[in-house]
């Protein structure tokens, strides 16, 4: 049977339907919730705005716009290989997991590049909106990426004779995360799980490719 799609078209299907789910959620979240408010969907599953000032929850360990290029740049190294997928016809599983990784990179970035400078400080008290350009809550590549989903699957507390852990409190999962989060992590945990093969073959074929190209020769 006739593949509907050609490994061109599911790839481009795939990140910017993504791109635009991730952000029509982001900006309805950040443009009609409070800082830190929550809506109960189930006991274990509410929708819970923060906003991440930094790389993976919420680690700051170098300058934001250092943070904001390097995603950028890492977004098209991301970008340049699903493209050497596609033209080199690789399987289309492994293709749909780098294109989600690529959604999902390409979905936190623009919340850094323009966040800060589009939308107005979210507060406990306040509800953002979004501004002129440059009037913001922050500069052009410093915004903070917004999060909303959690899932408190299940809590416990650790039994007090255990060593290190003893008395204190678990909750699986207290993450709180967003569409492109979720995008990065499926297509990485699938990667691992059915394609580590195709990915140390892609490598190889890529280290191929720079070496016959006339920029590396």
């Amino acid at each position: 049977m006739k593949q509907l799609l050609s490994r061109k078209g599911l790839a481009l299907l795939i990140v910017f339907g993504i791109v635009i789910a991730d952000q029509l959620v982001k900006i309805i979240i950040k443009t009609s919730m409070l800082y830190h408010e929550e809506i109960r969907i189930a006991d274990w599953f509410y929708i819970h705005f923060l906003e991440n000032p930094g790389f993976a929850f919420g680690m700051q360990f170098i300058p934001k716009t250092v943070l904001t290029l390097s995603r950028a740049f890492f977004s098209c190294l991301i970008a340049w290989y699903l493209v050497h997928l596609v033209k080199e016809e690789y399987k289309r599983g492994y293709i749909v997991c780098i294109a989600l990784i690529l959604a999902g990179a390409i979905g936190n970035v623009i919340d850094c590049l323009f966040y800060g400078a589009l939308f107005s400080e979210s507060t406990p008290t306040q509800v953002a909106a979004l501004v002129a350009p440059g009037e913001g809550y922050a500069d052009w590549l410093t915004g903070r990426v917004v999060d909303m989903f959690y899932f408190p699957l299940f809590e416990f507390d650790w039994p007090g004779w255990m060593p290190l852990i003893g008395g204190r409190h678990f909750l699986f999962f207290s993450p709180v995360f967003n569409v492109a989060d979720a995008a990065v992590s499926c297509g990485v945990i699938a990667m691992i799980l059915f394609y580590r093969n195709t990915l140390s073959e892609s490598m190889e074929s890529m280290k191929r490719e720079c070496k016959n190209s006339r920029f590396f020769s």
